[in-house]
């Protein structure tokens, strides 16, 4: 019932939005729609991943996950690029995360391995707008569903701070399945490019050139 009533709200103010010519209104109805696609993409998130497959080939996959992973892992570990892995199953859960990914968001393995991708990574709550959450759900959707690597625009994801404030931040995401030798989905590799820098206005010192740092 739950999900119905997402589905209905977001067809409705998609409606919504086709009708009206109010600036106010509109904003409204964009925040509106926004909360609803969030609160449809961690209902769905939550009860069946990202995963399309029926129960019994889930649990199947699941034996050959430790070979499949081994044969990618010192390339993840070592790589200089941010990585995720995920579990595509209820609850998308992380798997791992390479040392980059950990210092470009903050976080460290011990603290997020296990636990579910949007409690670590929520939507800012002070961006009404704020389609991170959603965004990614949907990406994620399509790997699994076309079994191909999906390359998303750039996407606006805020992220908590080490003193738990949220920081804006821009991403460069691909999200690419991870199979096994029968074809059978295990992982979701989900790799980032931190593009804030080339979107934001830079601080004076940078503009007159002084003080630059290169990007980790």
């Amino acid at each position: 019932m739950k999900k119905f009533v997402c589905e209905q709200n977001i067809a409705h103010f998609q409606k919504l939005l086709g009708e009206t010519t109010d600036a106010s209104l509109h904003r409204t109805l964009q925040a509106l729609l926004s909360s609803a696609k969030r609160e449809l993409a961690l209902l769905n998130s939550t009860q069946s991943g990202a995963d399309v497959l029926p129960f019994e080939h889930r649990r199947r996959r699941l034996v050959d996950a430790q070979a499949v992973r081994q044969q990618f892992q010192s390339e993840f570990d070592g790589s200089p690029h941010p990585y995720m892995l995920l579990d595509p199953g209820p609850g998308l859960r992380i798997v791992d995360i390479n040392d980059a990914y950990a210092e470009a968001t903050f976080i460290s393995r011990s603290d997020v391995v296990g636990r579910s991708l949007f409690d670590v990574f929520p939507d800012n709550p002070d961006d009404a707008l704020a389609d991170g959450v959603s965004n990614l759900y949907a990406s994620l959707r399509i790997v699994t569903q076309t079994g191909q690597p999906h390359a998303m625009a750039i996407q606006r994801y805020d992220i908590r701070n080490p003193s738990s404030e949220f920081v804006e931040r821009h991403w460069q995401p691909v999200n690419t399945p991870i199979h096994d030798k029968d074809g059978r989905l295990v992982f979701l590799l989900h790799h980032v490019e931190d593009v804030t820098d080339q979107l934001l206005p830079s601080p004076p010192e940078k503009q007159s050139g002084r003080d630059r740092h290169p990007q980790s």
